[in-house]
């Protein structure tokens, strides 16, 4: 993961105001005359058993206690306040509708030690601005925080949290009810990778970037015709600085305001839903930034964050890492995530920097670490936690997915925790997507000398289950597109990004994409711009988007691709030695028999004719995808023709036939029924 290592902020659009869901009153009414509520009231909606579990980090739904919450008491509307903060001596309400008085509505502290304050305030409600005010026990400092919990924030570079709520009306029962079958390990899935605020703009406006509303039509409708099974969002949370790509939060439980409110970003998942695309969200447990109105040093004291900067600051982000030791900052990151499958109906999580999480001496340099219990480099605290994570939603959720980016041959990411796992339900497939970026970057002429590089991910690739990542962080800072990456003049650059496609494809493992490879952007990805959807004008991009949509279509309806996506009895090389050729065939397989199919790739440009290759079964065998198809803006060298085999063993199979390879070419076959 690559982040802006820059905490500053910067201006963004204004986003017009947002369309109201909400279906019952909205307004606050006006004071009673003769109210007895003034001031704050000493009321709490936290229990015993709640305060339990938070200090035993257990409390896996802070949301529903913390924060802000309209409610009614003594027949009067207003808004309940919770916030942790043990190391403060005073702590109040400041907002608009006190002018920001600090000493005019203070919160009350619990009896009970766990350092929360709390209090009703009356005649506020929704869409009411506010933050705490905190004067800490240390050195009497006076900090003025948005609220940790706040389902809503202002709209950058303002910093004040909203009073809001998640209620909507939700019109996706039908995807829940199959979600299951959609999101199984056995399941065909193909991520798309987005960014949202330079998907794609307004091409009247372009520099302002769409709303969660107005961007949804297009993108559901784009991504359904595109046969991708899920979206993934790239960091959808409150992060005011754009050039970090949403990876520097400070509102864990509020989405992008810059984008719309909370029902808006609703509207879209459940459009998305209503499609039958699943939504994976990028979450980011692993560090937060400094800035002074979020969670860094929250009541004066580092209450979230490790004291230690060899434990608690992170040389490469420029952030802050959560204490994972901490009882009520676990509860507070897992209710988070139980937050956003449960409130905004994600289907899954993709965690990002997970080996920053789990090794302590993670981007440091000898004496920049503290070694654990043990003297070991681990970080136990953080293992315990992401286990704890993955149980925590796996049994609140079982049909949703997690899913980690993590770069190391760390044992079990993706293995139950009961055998000593993670317990992550996917890993993403870093090593993979090294090696194959820097095979396809060589010119093929010199490809058979690197065959190793496309064959070895298959000595590992049942180690865990894993997803092939061709993700953001390839087409930025410099390394260009994927088309960028690809040698040769215009019609072989485009025909490496299609065999680079079929290859991915054919391999096993889940798969993502990120936004703009498809149709072979020219230039690397920039935040702050559309994509060049104009491109899609011109063949060549028009034919590498087809071919991609074909390999879509084709991970959906050949059961071999996905019934055993984690697991060798789904794959058997036929052939990978052809070094001089830069050839590979190998066959993929389902739980019936009758769904194999075989696979051959030719690394370059030369197309090959009269190719024996073996094949697992003898009858007559057809040509189902061809990466060269003119269609795709290829050569269409391509086997029209019967292919029928023969009783000529040959690769270590039974059966045998002579084919033709098209150049820089993939080419899938399968026995006629």
């Amino acid at each position: 993961m690559a982040k802006s290592a820059k905490t500053k902020k910067e201006v963004v659009a204004e986003v017009p105001a947002p369309k109201k869901t909400r279906k019952k009153a909205e307004t606050v009414p006006e004071p009673i005359v003769n109210d007895p509520l003034q001031g704050v009231e000493n009321y709490s909606r936290l229990t015993d058993f709640d305060i339990y579990l938070f200090k035993s980090g257990k409390h896996y739904k802070l949301y529903e206690k913390l924060g802000s919450h309209v409610m009614e008491y003594k027949g009067v509307i207003g808004t309940y306040f919770a916030v942790w903060a043990p190391n403060a001596q005073y702590l109040s309400v400041i907002g608009d509708f006190n002018g920001w008085n600090k000493g005019s509505h203070p919160l009350s502290l619990r009896w009970d030690n766990s350092g929360i304050w709390e209090g009703f305030v009356p005649h506020i409600g929704r869409g009411e601005v506010y933050k705490y005010f905190i004067k800490s026990n240390i050195n009497d400092a006076e900090i003025e925080k948005a609220d940790p919990f706040a389902l809503w924030c202002e709209v950058a570079p303002k910093t004040a949290s909203v009073v809001w709520d998640t209620w909507h009306e939700w019109q996706d029962a039908e995807w829940l009810r199959n979600r299951r079958k959609h999101n199984s390990l056995t399941s065909p899935i193909s991520v798309y990778e987005v960014h949202l605020s330079s998907w794609m703009r307004d091409p009247a406006e372009p520099t302002r970037f769409l709303n969660y509303r107005e961007i949804a039509d297009s993108l559901v409708g784009y991504v359904k015709d595109m046969g991708f099974t899920h979206v993934e969002l790239m960091p959808i949370m409150e992060a005011p600085y754009p050039p970090s790509w949403g990876y520097q939060i400070t509102g864990y439980f509020s989405c992008a305001s810059r984008m719309g409110a909370p029902q808006d970003l609703m509207y879209l998942i459940e459009r998305l839903h209503q499609e039958g695309i699943g939504v994976y969200m990028d979450w980011v447990p692993s560090h937060f930034p400094g800035d002074a109105h979020g969670l860094f040093a929250f009541d004066g004291t580092h209450l979230y964050e490790h004291a230690d900067p060899r434990k608690g600051y992170h040389p490469d982000w420029k952030s802050f890492i959560f204490n994972y030791g901490r009882n009520e900052v676990r509860s507070f990151l897992i209710s988070n995530a139980i937050f956003w499958l449960d409130r905004y109906h994600v289907d899954g999580l993709r965690v990002d920097a997970v080996a920053s999480m789990l090794y302590l001496d993670y981007s440091r340099k000898h004496g920049e670490w503290i070694p654990n219990e043990f003297g070991g480099r681990e970080n136990l605290e953080a293992i315990a936690f992401l286990r704890e994570l993955n149980v925590a939603i796996f049994s609140e959720f079982p049909d949703a997915q997690t899913i980690a980016e993590e770069s190391t041959a760390f044992p079990g990411v993706s293995r139950p925790t009961y055998i000593g796992g993670l317990g992550f339900g996917m890993k993403w497939m870093m090593g993979w997507m090294n090696d194959t970026l820097k095979y396809f970057q060589k010119d093929p002429m010199y490809r058979r000398w690197h065959q190793d590089q496309i064959t070895f991910s298959l000595v590992y690739a049942f180690s865990e289950n894993f997803m092939l990542p061709l993700s953001h962080d390839e087409v930025v800072y410099g390394k260009g597109s994927l088309l960028d990456k690809m040698p040769g003049d215009e019609w072989k650059r485009f025909a490496n990004l299609r065999l680079l496609f079929t290859y991915m494809y054919t391999h096993p493992g889940t798969k993502l994409l990120f936004m703009g490879g498809e149709f072979g952007q020219l230039k690397e990805w920039n935040f702050e711009q559309s994509l060049d959807w104009h491109l899609l004008q011109l063949a060549p991009h028009k034919g590498a988007q087809n071919c991609l949509k074909s390999l879509n279509h084709l991970l959906k309806n050949q059961p071999a691709l996905h019934d055993y996506n984690f697991s060798a009895e789904g794959f058997e090389w036929i052939d990978a030695q052809d070094r001089d050729n830069s050839i590979v065939v190998f066959s993929r397989k389902g739980i019936n028999p009758s769904d194999t199919l075989v696979v051959v790739l030719n690394m370059t440009p030369t197309p090959q004719s009269g190719y024996r290759i073996g094949i697992p079964s003898e009858g007559e065998w057809e040509e189902i995808f061809n990466s060269d198809s003119s269609d795709f803006y290829g050569s269409g060298v391509s086997n029209t023709q019967k292919v029928e085999t023969e009783s000529l063993k040959w690769h270590n199979q039974p059966q045998s036939t002579v084919i033709t390879i098209p150049p820089l070419g993939g080419i899938v076959l399968k026995k006629k029924s």
